[in-house]
């Protein structure tokens, strides 16, 4: 029975790592809720379970929830400001959340002698606009300044780099992970998978941004938390970064929604925008270093992973219907 404080607790991948440890670890959530998957998930009223509302960026309420009732075996910390348009909105926030933000997870841990694991949460972004079969030793880009695409990855690295030395200057159990598109239940509204599989459901029509050639993999929440599960459990993935991905479901963001249009039967139309902001051509994860240290390889096929959110979306679209007057 460990006990583990969640960052950003209250959003999709950490309501997937909730389920999956709920029932025999304590668990404390800790988020502003400016995103609320937990609340409807029927996680929330659970014996092990604790939340608390709170900012990353208000360093006394986040040692002292953290230090509320012993210090936590294992920090996951997952809290930042995501999704392009966000980000391209509130650049200033962006920055300072998944920057400061971090700086203080990392600090809280370090004063409390986290013995067991703290996980950051970095990105796939932090490659650049061309990765592909990228490892972790790979170079990493900051692209141009001013560009509203890099706010993030810039600020994800940032984290990275604090992370790393967290370990080396203080033997913090530190493992960082780099998420490669992943979708699955429980998304938030602004996950591309997502808001495609929502519009062919309603035969609704489905807007790409940019040409639609960009080159993605995807890889299902289950897939990636028991990658997370290995990061956690594994001691030679401490001081140590890993790509989580599935690098079999790639296809084109055209691809996708054609594809997603045939296994749902769905007679939606697909309609091109103009890009938001510098796009990435291509993101293919090498999940090599994953297999070898950790023995992982993702199980979930794109086809399956599809049918499996779009069933989890009806269901909450049955449980949202007005009930029928008898």
């Amino acid at each position: 029975m460990k006990k583990i404080f969640i960052t950003g607790g209250a959003g999709f991948i950490a309501n997937t790592i909730i389920k999956r440890f709920i029932d025999t670890h304590k668990i404390v959530v800790y988020d502003n809720f400016e995103r609320d998957t937990l609340s409807t998930s029927g996680l929330s009223d659970h014996k092990n379970l604790t939340i608390i509302k709170g900012d990353i960026l208000d360093y006394d309420k986040l040692s002292t929830s953290m230090e509320k009732g012993g210090a936590p075996d294992i920090v996951i910390h997952a809290a930042a400001i995501a999704g392009i348009d966000t980000v391209i909105k509130y650049p200033v926030k962006t920055m300072r959340v998944n920057m400061i933000g971090t700086a203080n997870v990392l600090e809280v841990s370090q004063k409390l002698g986290i013995k067991d694991r703290v996980i950051d949460f970095s990105t796939s972004e932090v490659f650049g606009s061309m990765a592909f079969k990228s490892k972790e030793e790979d170079q990493t880009v900051a692209g141009s300044a001013g560009e509203a695409r890099w706010v993030y990855a810039v600020s994800k690295l940032a984290g990275e780099h604090l992370a790393k030395a967290y370990t080396t200057q203080y033997n913090l159990p530190v493992v960082t992970i780099r998420p490669f598109n992943v979708y699955g239940p429980g998304q938030s509204s602004n996950g591309a998978l997502q808001i495609f599989i929502e519009r062919a459901l309603r035969g609704q029509d489905i807007h790409i941004d940019g040409d639609g050639n960009q080159i993605r993999a995807w890889c299902y929440v289950d897939d990636f938390v028991n990658c997370l599960e290995k990061c956690i459990t594994n001691p030679e993935a401490i001081g140590e970064s890993f790509n989580i991905g599935n690098p079999r479901a790639v296809i084109t963001i055209l691809g996708l929604a054609q594809t997603i249009c045939r296994v749902l039967d769905s007679k939606s139309k697909i309609i091109f925008d103009p890009p938001l902001s510098a796009d990435v051509a291509i993101r293919i994860p090498s999940v090599e270093k994953a297999k070898e240290i950790l023995g992982f390889s993702s199980k979930i096929d794109l086809e399956e992973g599809i049918l499996k959110t779009a069933e989890y979306i009806k269901d909450k679209w049955k449980e949202k219907a007005p009930k029928a007057i008898l």
